[in-house]
């Protein structure tokens, strides 16, 4: 999907949700409206809903364009919205709605204003199939006000992350058509409830129920009770010592119809133990058992026929990502053990490379996860293995390890991972992404840290970002006198040390860069004595061609102060000496030549004026 152009679907929603005032009025409420009259298509309608959340823009002013019959709603994805109840009531509730997901939606807007939005809709009462609540507030004025029974058609719903007690748990299970329920992480403490439907429930998930105050007997006689079930999933996040799993694994006479269950993070798993469990049920397609001691067995690979998420082998980690996307725990588990295997790769993989985006993605604030993810970015992406990723799954990536940095700038392992991996010269050219910021972030990095390695790679990004930014962000980057100073700083180092590397011609080429059309930045530049430090990285280095060619090139932006600096005795040197670069000294000529003819015309040197100059990367 990445290799290929984007849809034009895409390329007009994007647009769209981008500029989304222009082609809206707003009303006297302040929300806004299309201008134009026409009805968007049910499946267009959907796509631009998702495409706002994707990007966070959905608000109690932007959803006013979901409002009256221009758009057809009918799978509303609303994650992470800023919106009220009442927004969410004009919005969304008229619409003729079969699945919505509102994860993460605000706390202005609770799991009983959602419902009771919805119940007000007789149609959706009796069609809404799907229904995502997790990470919500179930009531601010009353926690134990009862609501899901308005949804008698409600076939799947998922409440993880909630405060959902048992006597929920007991109204959810009495919905005449439910069929899938997804109660991890909540307050249940009793799952008994569940009997209420087991002759319609098909799938069951219980990941890491750490409320739970039953015994392993008690849960078993429950589940063994769910003899419709496809999926189980009792997963944990290795954090009890219960042997529910193993437990599980050792009945015979238990869950004659699953095809799906996992156990994660459970202790006391075996391998034996789950081949038994699997070969009594050929029909079994899936088993989790990342975190565990299983899965190591040659039945267990996950290559066949039976899906294993894992951490023994490229596919169980792949399989991991996929499923526990939303899990920061296990994300971060499969992370750690994928960067393990890509320390050599020799294929370049972009379907492992688009999960790890996942990951990072979807957990921004998680430490760990972005830790892990950004030293497994580097891993896919270096040397050659870049030249062969979708340049889109790419933007996608540095997009991602730049919001790292942001997010955490005081984390040196981190940044030095995001370092490592934006050095890269398939990302630094040919990737589109904000290299401002980019230039901007890597800069207060070379600011902080003193690492000489790594001190190399940010003047390096800093130089080639650079010779990319318009004039203008030039110019912008450039006042920052922060900036300035410390690249001159690295110059007085190197010089100090009579050192040529590649930090020094980088930094060079950098302050060329970011003095270019740039005022601010030569006053910068002069006043905190760049001309006498550049002077002495002339008389420091007199047949280092390179660097003279580019001490010359900015130097002959500040003409007369050349000869106030006593300059011109060291461009006469470099212009006589027998040794020197040939194009180095056309440089020089070139510099004396314009200052004598100005001389000869006008009496006098001509004033420091900036003239446009080619920037070297």
């Amino acid at each position: 999907e990445e290799a290929s152009p984007y849809s034009l679907l895409d390329i007009c929603l994007n647009f769209l949700t981008t500029h989304l005032e222009k082609f809206c009025s707003a009303r006297q409420d302040g929300t806004l409206c299309l201008q134009e009259p026409g009805v968007f298509p049910q499946e267009v309608a959907d796509r631009l809903l998702r495409t706002m959340a994707f990007h966070g823009l959905l608000n109690d002013g932007t959803v006013g364009i979901f409002r009256g019959n221009q758009m057809r709603l009918k799978r509303a994805c609303i994650r992470k919205a800023k919106i009220s109840a009442v927004a969410f009531r004009k919005a969304f509730c008229h619409h003729k709605l079969v699945e919505l997901d509102a994860t993460g939606v605000n706390a202005d807007i609770t799991i009983t204003d959602i419902i009771s939005g919805l119940g007000s809709n007789k149609w959706i009462q009796q069609n809404l199939q799907c229904l995502v609540l997790n990470s919500l507030t179930l009531s601010l004025e009353d926690p134990y006000e009862r609501c899901f029974s308005r949804l008698s058609g409600l076939r799947a719903l998922s409440i993880t992350n909630v405060l959902f007690y048992n006597e929920d748990l007991a109204e959810v299970a009495s919905l005449p058509r439910l069929e899938s329920l997804d109660i991890s992480n909540t307050s249940i403490t009793d799952i008994t409830a569940l009997l209420a439907c087991k002759d319609r429930l098909k799938s069951l998930t219980m990941h890491h129920l750490k409320c739970l105050k039953m015994t392993t007997t008690q849960i078993l006689d429950v589940v063994r009770e769910l003899k419709h079930l496809n999926h189980l999933d009792i997963s944990d996040d290795k954090q009890f010592t219960s042997d529910i799993a193993l437990r599980l694994l050792e009945q015979k006479d238990i869950l004659p119809n699953l095809v799906s269950l996992d156990v994660s993070g459970r202790k006391h798993v075996t391998d034996k133990a789950v081949e038994a469990f699997i070969q009594q049920r050929p029909s079994m397609q899936f088993v989790g058992l990342l975190a565990t001691d299983a899965g190591y067995s040659e039945f267990l690979t996950g290559e066949g026929h039976l899906k294993v998420s894992g951490e023994a082998n490229e596919t169980q980690i792949a399989e991991a990502l996929k499923r526990y996307s939303e899990r920061a725990f296990f994300v971060r588990e499969a992370l750690f053990h994928l960067f393990s295997l890509t320390h050599v790769m020799e294929k370049t993989k972009p379907e492992i490379l688009k999960l790890v985006v996942t990951g990072m993605r979807n957990h921004p604030m998680n430490l760990p996860v972005q830790l892990a993810a950004s030293a497994c970015v580097f891993n896919l992406t270096k040397q050659d293995l870049a030249a062969g990723m979708p340049v889109r799954l790419l933007a996608d990536v540095t997009h991602l390890l730049l919001k790292a940095m942001e997010h955490f700038p005081n984390h040196q392992q981190l940044q030095k991972n995001c370092l490592l991996s934006l050095c890269s010269d398939r990302i630094l050219q040919d990737v589109p992404f904000n290299r401002f910021e980019a230039a901007k972030l890597v800069m207060q990095w070379l600011c902080n840290h003193e690492d000489q390695n790594m001190q190399r790679m940010a003047v390096a990004i800093i130089s080639i970002l650079a010779a990319k930014l318009s004039t203008e962000q030039t110019a912008q980057l450039g006042t920052e006198l922060f900036i300035v100073r410390q690249l001159l700083q690295i110059v007085k180092q190197k010089t100090n040390q009579n050192s040529v590397d590649t930090t020094l011609k980088f930094t060079l080429s950098a302050l060329w860069n970011l003095t270019d059309e740039s005022p601010t930045t030569c006053r910068h530049f002069i006043e905190n004595q760049g001309l006498e430090l550049f002077m002495r990285v002339l008389e420091s280095f007199p047949t280092e061609s390179s660097i003279q060619q580019k001490v010359l090139g900015l130097l002959s932006r500040y003409c007369s102060m050349l000869i106030e600096e006593g300059g011109l005795q060291h461009l006469y040197n470099i212009k006589d000496h027998e040794h020197t670069d040939p194009h180095v000294q056309q440089i020089a000529v070139a510099i004396l030549d314009s200052l004598e003819k100005h001389i000869v015309r006008h009496g006098r040197p001509p004033p420091c004026k900036k003239q446009p100059q080619a920037r070297l990367n």
